[in-house]
């Protein structure tokens, strides 16, 4: 019986977060900014942001859980290539835009969201999600 990888799940999470960290601050931050419209007061403190970053932790541990049990049944496809990085990108470049593109459509089509915004945040679930897979993939 095959078992999930815990510390692949938790060292994937946190380089995703850390992707997520870079993006959305000192590598493309004053870009997404400009697209979610988010004007700083200055008065911003990292103390305050504690708890949403623990969410966010959290939330990327789930997913990169979520994505290890899906890597564990379908890592005997065909449409995998086998096992390895490869497969764990493959998998993950299918769910990303199968669900993650999808699904966040919606707020572009009927939602009025800014699509440069939807494009930006796509661009990076897609990096978060293909470095997820190939780390679950090859630990």
């Amino acid at each position: 019986m095959m078992h999930i990888n815990l510390v692949a799940v938790s060292v994937a999470a946190l380089v995703a977060f850390i992707l997520g960290f870079l993006f959305h601050g000192p590598v493309s931050g004053k870009l997404w900014m400009k697209l979610a419209n988010i004007h700083p007061t200055g008065n911003e403190k990292f103390k305050d942001m504690i708890p949403q970053m623990l969410w966010n932790l959290l939330a990327q541990w789930v997913t990169a859980f979520v994505l290890a049990v899906i890597y564990l049944f379908a890592s005997s496809s065909p449409y995998l290539y086998g096992s390895g990085i490869l497969s764990g990108v493959v998998l993950s470049i299918w769910l990303w835009l199968g669900f993650l593109v999808t699904s966040s459509s919606i707020e572009v089509i009927w939602m009025g969201r800014n699509y440069k915004l939807w494009l930006f945040e796509a661009v990076c679930s897609l990096i978060v999600m293909i470095t997820m897979g190939a780390i679950i993939a090859c630990l």
